[in-house]
Formats: C-alpha cells, sequence, structure tokens
C-alpha cells in the first residue's frame, strides 16, 4: 500500500509542476489553487509513504516519477522538444525507478 501511496505523490507532484507553469507566475489563481492544493497532497502522500519505505528510496522514487511525469507533460501538452537523449535519459529513470521498486526495503 505505501508503494501506491508514493506513486500517488509522484503523480501530484507532476500536477504541481503542471500547475506552476499554468499559473502564469501565480497571476491565475484557479492554477496557482490548483498548484498549492497539489503540493499539499504530493507532501501529505510522501510523509505517509516514508513511514514505510525507507526516506532515501522513497524521496528518490518520488522525484524520479515527478521528473519523468513532468518531461512527459512538457513534450506531450506544451510542445517541448523530444529528441533522442531526451527520451533516452528518460527511459534510464525509468528503469531507475523500477530498480529501486524491485529492490522494496533491501536497499
Amino acid at each position: 500500500m505505501a508503494w501506491i501511496i508514493l506513486v500517488l505523490a509522484g503523480f501530484f507532484e507532476v500536477g504541481f509542476t503542471t500547475c506552476m507553469k499554468l499559473a502564469n507566475n501565480f497571476t491565475n489563481w484557479k492554477w496557482s489553487l490548483g498548484f498549492f492544493i497539489c503540493i499539499a497532497c504530493s507532501f501529505f502522500l510522501l510523509n505517509k509513504a516514508t513511514q514505510t519505505i525507507p526516506l532515501g528510496m522513497a524521496y528518490a522514487v518520488w522525484s524520479g516519477i515527478g521528473a519523468v511525469g513532468t518531461v512527459l507533460v512538457g513534450i506531450l501538452f506544451f510542445k517541448e522538444d523530444a529528441n533522442f537523449w531526451k527520451i533516452f535519459f528518460i527511459c534510464t529513470l525509468i528503469a531507475s525507478i523500477i530498480g529501486l521498486k524491485l529492490l522494496g526495503g533491501k536497499a
């Protein structure tokens, strides 16, 4: 269950970075509100997950999900560049996240 909570925390991290972009320097109140809701949910869930998953592993997975998700949102919705090297390194991040999950609490 802690891993599901951690993945949800990572998704909320993607949510707050996306809202931050759309908030336009916090001049758009709806996206600004979304930012604060997502960041609060993300940190709350991350904190909950670290009660079971070791802190270093939880943080690495959380930030990896956020990084991969944010890059994918940028490519898919904001028309950011998607060159070979960007995709290659995103794939290595995904492989690292999977590797940490497979290690579980053994790291």
